[in-house]
């Protein structure tokens, strides 16, 4: 059986997904338009850099996270500025290092059902008069509607299994910091692998359960067409 703590780490740990989910849609949507229709100069380097997280080693990013949140970092000092405590060993400062490394899992998906439906739609859009906020909601959006789903589940997954980067960012504290996978670690580091095993099988049926329903759903063939 989980202990308290487990479940503790696992509910951490769906809420981290969750916030991160949304933040995300938010910031990656218009990001991924962009990508998608760009022809600047500046489309390569960007490109590059919201890919970054699927090469650097998390601990990697982690580490120039924490720097940035840190006392003398810019973010630190603007949190201190505001009055606010600083990022680092926070629930806000993970899903901060959570929206930067989870970044690419929403762009992608999305600036590639974004390019998959063509100018067409939307020139046909301009023709009847749309404004292109109007045309981006009731013409792109509902075409990415599986770049959406896609994209959304990809992110909340990845997010579920993240370790180097929440552990730099987060450290190892009940109920603000520890979530499942440093959860993980602390039974194997106290040699308690019976609860290590039990906790890591749940983590590994939800993201099998997770990769299957998306590819099942992405097999049917009108998902395909």
């Amino acid at each position: 059986m989980l202990s308290g703590s487990d479940w503790q780490a696992l509910w951490l740990t769906a809420r981290l997904a969750g916030v991160v989910t949304m933040i995300l849609l938010v910031l990656g949507t218009p990001i991924a338009w962009w990508l998608a229709r760009s022809r600047s100069r500046w489309k390569a380097p960007i490109g590059a850099v919201v890919a970054l997280p699927l090469v650097l080693p998390p601990s990697v990013l982690g580490f120039y996270l924490l720097l940035a949140m840190g006392p003398d970092g810019p973010l630190g000092q603007l949190t201190e500025a505001l009055g606010l405590p600083t990022l680092p060993f926070t629930f806000t400062g993970l899903v901060v290092a959570s929206v930067f490394y989870s970044l690419p899992f929403m762009v992608q998906p999305l600036q590639n059902a974004f390019e998959a439906m063509g100018e067409r739609p939307m020139e046909v859009a301009a023709t009847l008069r749309a404004s292109p906020l109007d045309a981006f909601f009731t013409v792109a959006v509902p075409l990415a509607a599986p770049g959406f789903l896609t994209a959304s589940i990809l992110t909340f997954a990845h997010t579920v299994g993240e370790f180097g980067v929440v552990l730099m960012i987060g450290g190892n504290l009940p109920g603000i910091s520890r979530v499942a996978s440093v959860q993980i670690y602390d039974h194997v580091e106290s040699l308690d692998y019976a609860q290590a095993h039990r906790l890591a099988a749940v983590m590994l049926v939800f993201s099998f359960v997770v990769l299957l329903s998306l590819y099942a759903w992405r097999a049917q063939p009108g998902r395909r067409r």
